[in-house]
């Protein structure tokens, strides 16, 4: 089975094939958003040199967010394209899950998308016998009470993504000995963590509709709303 998978929720604009485990080939390009004009060549490129056309593809992966609205929507848009004109199934992922996915860490793994005005797009991840889990649902929060969180709750943690470079001193600060940070390597979105993870949902049977896929731009969980609430009150 071939996957395409393609990740455009960041300046970093990605896709790749991957048959069953085996990755064929990767594209990553950090183009600040150009993805209106680069996604589909740079698709049309890979596929080229591995000698593919577009209705080899057997399933579609694609980054449904959070992250740029705009580039959200291109990614997406394609690959339904894809999917519905060759009848393909088709599997939306999180970004930071997609992020998550690029480390092996043993602790608690915790994906920063930056949301501009001091806040981050963020999830808690673990692996637990094999497989990426969701401990705590993706949000998006204001950085302080992120770290704040992580502090009371959680050891052994390792954080990736943009964000980290624009927090990077505060998170130090904060967190102490109990974080790690990420190699600059596994910090940028992957279209093949988002193949794999798309092959991995659609042997568990979890889908999506190429006609209702839509961007998940997030918004605060019940709970930072409670707090907010809460803080109000006071």
């Amino acid at each position: 089975m071939k996957i395409l998978a393609i990740d455009t929720s960041t300046v970093m604009a990605t896709c790749a094939v991957l048959d069953e485990d085996n990755l064929l080939g990767e594209f990553s390009l950090n183009q600040n958003f150009g993805h209106s004009e680069n996604l589909v060549p740079m698709v049309k490129t890979l596929l080229d040199n591995l000698s593919l056309k577009v209705s080899d593809i057997d399933l579609y992966g694609v980054a449904v967010g959070p992250g740029s609205f705009t580039g959200l929507r291109i990614g997406i848009a394609t690959v339904k394209a894809f999917a519905h004109v060759y009848n393909k199934p088709i599997v939306g992922i999180s970004t930071l899950e997609g992020l998550a996915f690029n480390l092996s860490h043993r602790g608690i793994i915790v994906p920063m998308i930056d949301a501009r005005r001091n806040r981050v797009y963020t999830g808690i991840y673990k692996w637990e016998n094999g497989y990426l889990n969701n401990i705590e649902e993706d949000t998006v929060m204001e950085i302080d009470q992120l770290l704040e969180h992580l502090g009371e709750n959680y050891n052994n943690i390792m954080v990736n993504g943009n964000g980290i470079n624009i927090h990077r001193e505060k998170i130090k600060d904060k967190l102490g000995d109990k974080v790690e940070f990420a190699p600059n390597i596994h910090n940028t979105c992957r279209a093949a963590s988002i193949g794999e993870l798309a092959l991995l949902k659609k042997d568990h049977g979890k889908l999506s509709n190429y006609f209702t896929l839509v961007p998940e731009y997030l918004r605060e969980s019940q709970a930072q709303r409670d707090y907010k609430k809460k803080e109000r009150d006071n």
